[in-house]
């Protein structure tokens, strides 16, 4: 298995009672890695805060803000641009193979473990990768006239969106 580009290891074992407060912030080199692995042009920040809690011998809640500054490109005008997010997340990390099955998207999400180390830069990783939008719009970013009238079945969308804004 090969190490993620986020890598920010704690113990289980050293959570307390009272629980415990993490920040995970990306060095360049992460957020290019992330970048690359996700897809994107560039992330230009990244940095989630955990407050974590033992639930049980083996179960970590852990609830947080993601915050991160991504460039993604527009699905309209194919233009790069920047897109800010923050998001809060609840998550909880289990045991390897007592994850649970229960469809609700809804539901918190469980993140199986192994030994006594969670891993919370790739906890970060994946709460990013959740935050961004899969068809991103550059603010103000329309459809060109000369690209609607190339296909007949974009002509007509853009004629049916016009009529939907009167």
């Amino acid at each position: 298995m090969t190490r993620p580009e986020l890598h920010r290891p704690v113990r289980v074992s050293r959570i307390g009672q009272d629980g415990m407060a993490v920040l995970v912030e990306a060095t360049e080199a992460e957020r290019t890695a992330l970048a690359a692995r996700m897809g994107i042009p560039a992330i230009l920040a990244l940095r989630a805060r955990f407050a974590l809690t033992r639930e049980g011998a083996d179960v970590v809640a852990a609830t947080g803000r993601l915050e991160a500054t991504v460039v993604q490109c527009c699905v309209v005008s194919l233009e790069d641009f920047e897109s800010p997010l923050a998001e809060d997340f609840a998550v909880q990390f289990v045991p390897e193979g007592t994850e649970s099955d229960d469809p609700d998207p809804e539901s918190v999400d469980d993140i199986p473990y192994a030994g006594d180390m969670i891993d919370l830069g790739e906890a970060a990783a994946e709460q990013l990768a959740l935050a961004l939008d899969p068809y991103p719009r550059r603010p103000g970013a329309e459809l060109p006239a000369a690209a609607a009238d190339a296909d007949p079945r974009l002509g007509a969308l853009a004629a049916w969106r016009a009529k939907g804004e009167a």
